[in-house]
């Protein structure tokens, strides 16, 4: 029997959900060796299976590589692979990938920084995003005007918002002086704003917000904005085990992508602003001599974010 269905390996692959790939197929855009595609279609290595008219190059599940990137959001950066604004996206940074692609799990707003995940595992993608699988995010969000115990009351027991009932699963104070407060929140979905909407909701104003984590994957501490780092096995692993996907032989990192990493660790990379060159990092060079000066936040989440080995370590 060949490897996998056919509107599966189109969602590993990056291109949609499984439901939006049977769709796809019903609708006659796909072909397998040159003949059309019937949803339950199985294929496996060395066919020629096409999406309107463009070749996908298919690789068995169990050959791919999972890789994951950690990326550390700027604000200014569009959460999208193209705008057509001309403004600055989130892909720009990434390494370029060889017969492969980049997908973003969740997004943030153009105002947001902080933790963005990427993998070239459509599959693992839709299964980290999907309300089903209740993965949690974590954010630092700076409020000016006063949370109070009503008011996080009401935001954790649900508010009716346009498009629906939305809440955060916990809410703490995180600090600050003034008028502007930093809380510390959690929430299982990735709706549009919805954390901001959820404290304009109570008459408040969210003047930052910074994402920590997602699911088990804190923002490392190491990281810079405008930078990203590339996960290694255990780190991969843990987030598969959320959504219950079978870990993949040859994760991880290796040789000397695994030196560079450790450098990186050890000598963070200077921040970069969102003005930088946007093609300053598209081979995934560590441009070591940027003139970007680090930004400081001052964010008691920023300053102090666990990395990824000391959370799973404490769990």
């Amino acid at each position: 029997m060949k490897d996998e269905k056919l509107q599966k390996a189109l969602a590993r692959m990056g291109l949609g959900s499984r439901r939006q790939m049977e769709e796809v197929i019903k609708a006659g855009r796909v072909t397998v060796n040159n003949g059309p595609a019937t949803i339950g279609d199985r294929v496996e290595q060395g066919d020629e299976i096409r999406v309107d008219g463009r070749q996908i190059k298919y690789t068995a599940e169990n050959e791919k590589r999972r890789r994951v990137l950690a990326y550390y959001k700027p604000e200014g950066e569009v959460c999208s692979a193209n705008d057509p604004e001309g403004r600055p996206t989130v892909f720009e940074r990434l390494p370029k990938l060889t017969h492969d692609r980049w997908v973003m799990v969740g997004r943030l707003d153009i105002n947001s920084t902080g933790l963005l995940l990427f993998t070239n595992d459509g599959e693992m993608a839709h299964r980290l995003m999907h309300p089903s699988s209740e993965v949690t995010r974590e954010y630092a969000v700076r409020v000016l005007g006063e949370v109070t115990p009503d008011m996080a009351r009401a935001m954790t027991t649900g508010v009716m918002l346009e498009d629906g009932l939305a809440k955060f699963d916990d809410i703490k104070e995180g600090g600050g002086e003034g008028v502007n407060k930093w809380h510390h929140v959690q929430l299982k979905e990735g709706r549009n704003r919805e954390v901001r909407r959820l404290f304009e909701s109570q008459g408040l104003k969210v003047s930052r917000l910074l994402r920590t984590s997602y699911g088990n994957i804190a923002l490392p501490k190491e990281l810079r904005t405008g930078r990203f780092l590339e996960l290694d096995r255990k780190d991969i692993n843990t987030l598969t085990d959320l959504v219950n996907l079978r870990p993949r032989y040859g994760t991880g990192l290796h040789g000397a992508a695994k030196e560079k990493q450790e450098r990186i660790k050890n000598k963070p990379l200077k921040a970069r602003r969102t003005t930088d060159s946007r093609s300053d990092n598209r081979s995934g060079s560590d441009n070591r001599n940027s003139s970007a000066k680090p930004k400081t936040s001052g964010s008691p989440a920023s300053r102090g974010t666990r990395n990824t080995r000391d959370r799973n370590d404490k769990r």
